[in-house]
């Protein structure tokens, strides 16, 4: 029996090296955004990264793109409150979105940020994918399932991508898929496969850049 939500397969030396292709140009930061108002034109397609607070967003997309700073990642949980957008070379964009969850900000801020995140996946036609980042260590948590219900609702298609798998033994990053598993099974929008990526040891970045390469 096939299993439910598999680990996305290694890429074959084809569609790997478009996804390296891809990634292989120049990469830029084009803007932050704080209001719908700022977003820029959606003049080509795009996919966007989603996560719970230093979840390893700006580590994945500095992995991705071969950038050691592209992206920068924050020390304090729910610093990051804007829709960072990054342009690749005759390629999708990149968004970076603010990260979900915990955040070391007063209330009415966090209210900002969390409708301009709802407003930003329900209103984009041309976000292909977006990628919901879930910490190999402690699997989904409920403001995980928050993000992908929102998903749900807006039927925007979302694939989990693991972080960190490099510091979870093999025997508990079982456990940790079994768990991750039945909480997708629950989410319609929930793409059926699972990347799992180590941005410091490379695993899976060639798959996860490979996917990228393959949307339209």
């Amino acid at each position: 029996m096939q299993l439910s939500f598999p680990l996305a397969e290694e890429p074959d030396d084809i569609t790997r090296e478009k996804g390296r292709k891809l990634f292989a140009g120049n990469t830029d930061f084009l803007k932050g955004v704080v209001a719908m108002s700022g977003l820029p034109e959606a003049d080509r397609i795009e996919v966007c990264f989603a996560g719970r607070s230093n979840v390893g967003k700006s580590t994945l997309i500095n992995a991705l793109t071969g950038r050691v700073k592209l992206a920068r990642a924050s020390n304090t949980p729910g610093r990051t409150q804007e829709i960072n957008f990054f342009t690749t070379t005759e390629g999708p964009y990149l968004v970076d979105l603010p990260g979900y969850g915990f955040a070391n900000a007063p209330v009415a801020v966090v209210a900002k940020w969390q409708a301009l995140l709802k407003q930003y996946l329900q209103g984009r036609q041309n976000l292909r994918r977006a990628f919901v980042l879930v910490d190999t260590r402690h699997g989904v948590k409920p403001v995980d399932e928050e993000i992908m219900s929102l998903l749900d609702s807006a039927a925007v298609t979302f694939q989990c991508v693991m972080t960190k798998a490099d510091k979870v033994k093999a025997h508990e990053r079982e456990k940790i898929l079994t768990q991750v598993r039945g909480a997708l099974a629950k989410h319609p929008a929930a793409y059926p496969e699972i990347v799992l990526t180590s941005s410091e040891k490379g695993d899976g970045i060639p798959t996860l850049r490979s996917i990228i390469a393959g949307l339209d």
